[in-house]
């Protein structure tokens, strides 16, 4: 039996595709890219789009690998060869890392070829016949990409050319309105698609600001990426920054993301945020982020709140009383550093 690898998101698209191509006669062998800026993160506990992926493919009764390719993917947002899309998300790097990390599974699984669920002329960056005609061949894999959705619309693959599938049996979707695709999946009797049009946080104007930030300051690891999901996000000078959270969610989080050498925030005797200091803070900048804290408590119509800090691991607690934060003065750092 033929073998094929299919990148699997969970989303719509590749889904369609799945169960498509599970009516070939193939081998599927699913994989599931992770990295941190996918939007499922925001609404799935766990894997986010793993968990999507696992669905589809357990119902589909194939074989599903996931990948944590964050290591590489920071290497290639940090300085890509093809530059950016929308905002900071490169996207046809991106797409050449997953396409790289899938032929070297096809390689060790003994496939033949491997799947998308890409749609022609859906995403400006990387879904136009010259874009994608780049990305398979920097991966090696020129001619054995299959798009069953738009295969009809572009050139055959050498699986088609072989009867290794139908061409007449793919179709001829193109475009970036979803509604062939959610027409075609209540055809097929799938109903349940968390991820419609899938998304990727590197195109959202704010956050990706404040990736940029990191990377001109030096910065981008996996904890500053996760803190910068957990807060809003102040760049007080060439080496500090402070997030400070939203909600109580964020508030366990930036605390858990806190590390030995960071300065933990904490309002005294009221509700408020907690907030994480990174990096060499002067009295200034302690006043000034005591002021911040002090802005976002519930103060109850007091000008001020009692904030306590202390540098992790340390046991020593300081505690000011501070005079919240002036709005202008807010503003301003909020349009300095693209903070939500």
């Amino acid at each position: 039996m033929m073998k094929a690898i299919i990148l699997l998101s969970g989303g719509l698209d590749s889904t369609l595709a799945a169960e498509l191509m599970s009516r070939e006669g193939l081998e599927l062998i699913a994989v599931n890219f992770k990295t941190p800026f996918c939007l499922c993160d925001r609404h799935s506990s766990g894997l986010g789009c793993g968990s999507n992926a696992r669905r589809v493919a357990d119902s589909l009764g194939i074989e599903l690998k996931i990948i944590n390719a964050t290591e590489d993917f920071l290497k290639v947002l940090e300085k890509p060869a093809h530059g950016y899309g929308a905002n900071m998300n490169p996207c046809i790097d991106c797409r050449i890392l997953f396409f790289k990390k899938s032929r070297e599974l096809m390689e060790q699984s003994g496939s033949s070829f491997i799947i998308t669920g890409e749609v022609l002329g859906q995403r400006p960056m990387s879904q136009f016949r010259r874009q994608m005609n780049l990305i398979e061949r920097e991966a090696g894999l020129e001619d054995l990409v299959v798009r069953p959705l738009s295969a009809k619309l572009l050139a055959p693959t050498i699986p088609e050319k072989n009867g290794w599938i139908s061409r007449e049996r793919m179709l001829d979707i193109a475009g970036r309105s979803r509604r062939p695709q959610m027409a075609l999946a209540r055809d097929l009797g799938i109903n349940d698609y968390p991820c419609a049009a899938g998304g990727c946080l590197l195109t959202d104007p704010k956050f990706a600001g404040r990736i940029k930030d990191l990377i001109d300051h030096g910065e981008l690891d996996m904890q500053n990426i996760s803190l910068l999901k957990s807060g809003r996000y102040f760049r007080l000078s060439q080496n500090a920054k402070l997030i400070v959270g939203r909600n109580e969610g964020e508030n366990k989080m930036l605390a858990i993301l806190a590390k030995d050498g960071d300065i933990l925030f904490e309002p005294l005797g009221i509700s408020g945020p907690v907030a994480v200091g990174k990096g060499p803070f002067s009295s200034q900048l302690l006043d000034v982020s005591c002021r911040i804290m002090a802005r976002y408590c519930d103060r109850n119509g007091k000008n001020y709140a009692d904030i306590s800090y202390r540098r992790l691991p340390d046991d020593q607690v300081m505690t000011v009383r501070s005079v919240c934060l002036d709005e202008g003065d807010l503003v301003k750092l909020r349009a300095l550093t693209n903070a939500a």
